[in-house]
């Protein structure tokens, strides 16, 4: 089961138990509210006929004899009188109690007839809301007063009162209902932005944490991205350590075995060429820690660049002016591909230097006589550096692996390997402005490098 079904699951739950409960206590206060209100009535009803009687109240029989002279609606209200002691003398239901007596407070009168209260001259009896009033002569008790109506007459009102209060709650669900699932969706959308960000990070793929206005989030968030930088980092001196490792062995044994030759004794022009041979193998050596030392400083920015507006022709225009001189002393043309100013927003200095590694690698495997042309182009959505080279292009087998690190291929020239990182560190750039990096062969023969940048 998923969290946001859980969650919504158990809100959902509590919220109908205690919706429950409340349109049950509701309901119930309506009968109670209606009942209350007939028995002020009856009570303001019982009252007046009492002071209607009271005014020609003579002796015990006349002042009830008074009452029938009222309509008689018995259908909707009764009217009843008893003396003193409660016996009735008087019934407008066509004398129905007369000669009864009722006794006061009737049982179950209180409670029921209205909601905790309490009241000695009100009182149910067979489903009749009973309410009476004290008929007085000289401040003496001389009888009683009472009307009677039945609670069947208020069942209507309390039916429909209760049908418009269900729908009413019906509507309210149905939005409380839409809120938990809004609610649930919220609490969980953080977590599951949390888990797409952990398994990019499995995965090897590139991503931001989330951020959330949640502490608990943004704490389990920071969490994860140290606790992801902390394998990174162990990781990446494993994988470094194991790199440098391979790649010393060879330059580290081509040294040492020139070295125990230059021991002995050997033809003057042997001897220069291993002194020649150890002077290549350190540079070489030299050459991968500076390398390793540019990736390490790039990767260590962890996607911080300092943005500013950038010109690529201006970059364009200073790399070539810099590799001139590499370029005459190869017998290699290198130009730039005429074409319109365009800006991005990066870093120029790692532009630069991505320009340079691809400028660089392109004249090393172009032979003499041939041309390498540095271009800008523009789209609608970025703008990219292209490095095409009229050289012997890239074997098939080594196109997917031309980016990773410490591979090389031999140089045309020489036969010998370079470091394997240039082209990592120009991926690197490209992705910490957003970019993209690839090589492809051209059709007519040669390289073409292609390093993309997003516009905005």
């Amino acid at each position: 089961m998923r969290i946001r079904t859980a969650i919504f699951g158990v809100y959902v739950t509590a919220s109908a138990v205690g919706f429950a409960i409340l349109m049950g206590l509701v309901l119930r206060d309506v009968r109670l509210r209606y009942i209350e209100s007939m028995r002020r009535t009856l009570g303001d009803t019982a009252a007046f006929l009492a002071t209607f009687a009271a005014e020609g109240a003579t002796d015990g029989a006349e002042w009830t004899q008074r009452l029938a002279a009222l309509p008689a609606q018995t259908e909707r209200l009764r009217v009843f009188a008893s003396d003193a002691d409660g016996r009735v003398h008087f019934d407008s239901a066509a004398g129905r109690d007369v000669g009864q007596v009722y006794e006061w407070p009737m049982r179950g009168g209180g409670r029921i007839a209205s909601e905790n209260y309490s009241v000695p001259n009100v009182a149910i009896v067979d489903g009749e809301l009973r309410v009476r009033a004290s008929v007085r002569r000289g401040g003496e008790l001389i009888g009683w007063v009472g009307v009677g109506r039945p609670l069947a007459t208020a069942t209507e009102g309390i039916s429909r009162a209760r049908t418009e209060l269900l729908w009413s709650a019906g509507g309210i669900a149905l939005v409380m209902t839409a809120a938990g699932w809004w609610i649930a969706s919220r609490l969980t959308r953080s977590l599951e932005r949390l888990t797409d960000y952990a398994v990019a990070v499995r995965d090897g793929r590139r991503a931001n944490p989330p951020a959330s206005r949640a502490k608990e989030i943004a704490a389990l968030t920071r969490a994860f991205e140290e606790m992801r930088a902390a394998l990174e980092g162990k990781a990446y001196v494993e994988r470094y350590t194991q790199a440098l490792a391979h790649e010393f062995k060879a330059p580290l044994s081509s040294i040492r075995g020139a070295a125990e030759l230059l021991g002995e004794d050997m033809p003057r022009e042997e001897r220069a060429r291993f002194i020649a041979n150890l002077r290549a193998e350190s540079e070489r050596m030299q050459l991968l820690v500076d390398r390793l030392l540019e990736l390490a400083a790039l990767e260590a920015r962890h996607g911080r660049v300092e943005f500013a507006p950038v010109n690529l022709r201006e970059i364009a225009a200073e790399v070539v002016a810099a590799a001139m001189g590499a370029a005459t002393q190869r017998q290699v043309e290198l130009v730039v591909a005429p074409g319109a100013q365009t800006c991005i927003r990066g870093e120029k200095f790692l532009l630069t230097q991505a320009l340079g590694n691809l400028v660089q690698n392109a004249l090393e495997h172009t032979p003499a006589g041939g041309t390498v042309t540095v271009q800008v182009t523009t789209t609608a959505r970025c703008a990219a550096f292209v490095v095409e080279d009229t050289g012997a292009g890239i074997p098939a087998f080594a196109l997917e692996r031309v980016f990773d690190r410490f591979y090389s291929l031999p140089r045309p020239d020489t036969g010998r390997k370079s470091s394997g990182l240039g082209l990592s560190i120009v991926r690197e750039i490209a992705h910490l402005h957003g970019g993209e990096a690839r090589l492809e062969n051209r059709e007519t023969g040669g390289v073409r490098a292609v390093v993309e940048f997003p516009l905005g």
